[in-house]
């Protein structure tokens, strides 16, 4: 545990060793903050502003989208720098588990997410002066965003593990994670509800990022949610250290 904490802190500070985090921190909240004032009905519903209601629906209806691009940006140099230095050979040479190694990254970009999350606090507190929110709601949809960023971190993590460069990784975990974003949208499930038995089409949507993220945002932690998103994060990091184990036999 030692290990992996040391590991996590020294990943944390770097990614603050360079003005790219406080760029990606602006840019971030910039359009976590301005999606929900003026981008609304594109995501067919009412904008903050027009709403009339003390809420952060539409606050939450764009953090997929948001974190299908920022969380592969995140995540991208976990391995891929590693590997393009040759760095990945001398870290396995240390008295560090793969184990070790890869939760440590991992928890270290996903600390980073929350802190980025975190400071998208204002709203909550805009809505709270403008009216009386469903405090348990808000709650849900946070910690669902929470949630997916930590399954979009630990693809983009596994990917990296298998590459060396950043762009790869990056291009890669985003069209990945686009896929499972779309696999419970209405035209996907209408494509094969034609053909393909209900028991399929259920197994599909089941595997949809907005499916599971839906239903945290309405106010609701179901147990199906917490299971996927937990064994989603955790295929994927066992995938990830498999990948580094092979690198390190090879």
């Amino acid at each position: 545990m030692r290990v992996m904490l040391t590991i996590a802190r020294r990943e944390f500070i770097a990614y603050f060793a360079t003005p790219l985090a406080y760029v990606f921190l602006v840019v971030f909240l910039a359009g976590a903050l301005a999606a929900p004032f003026y981008f609304g009905n594109f995501v067919d519903q009412p904008n903050f502003l027009s709403s009339g209601m003390a809420s952060l629906s539409t606050f939450f209806v764009y953090h997929p989208w948001l974190f299908l691009v920022f969380m592969p940006a995140i995540g991208m140099r976990l391995w891929s720098d590693e590997r393009r230095q040759g760095t990945i050979e001398l870290l396995m040479t240390l008295p560090v588990t793969p184990w070790q190694a890869v939760l440590g990254k991992f928890f270290a970009a996903w600390a980073f997410a929350t802190l980025a999350l975190a400071l998208t606090f204002p709203i909550w507190l805009t809505v709270e002066y403008l009216g009386d929110p469903e405090v348990s709601v808000i709650i849900s949809g946070y910690f669902g965003s929470f949630l997916m960023a930590g399954a979009l971190l630990a693809l983009a993590s596994c990917v990296s593990a298998a590459t060396n460069s950043q762009v790869v990784a990056f291009v890669i975990s985003v069209v990945v994670g686009f896929l499972l974003m779309f696999a419970g949208l209405d035209f996907v499930i209408d494509a094969f509800s034609s053909w393909a038995p209900d028991y399929l089409i259920s197994l599909i949507a089941s595997f949809s990022f907005l499916t599971h993220f839906g239903v945290m945002t309405n106010g609701l932690i179901e147990v199906t949610a917490l299971i996927y998103f937990a064994t989603l994060i955790t295929l994927l990091l066992l995938i990830n250290r498999q990948i580094i184990d092979l690198t390190r036999a090879s």
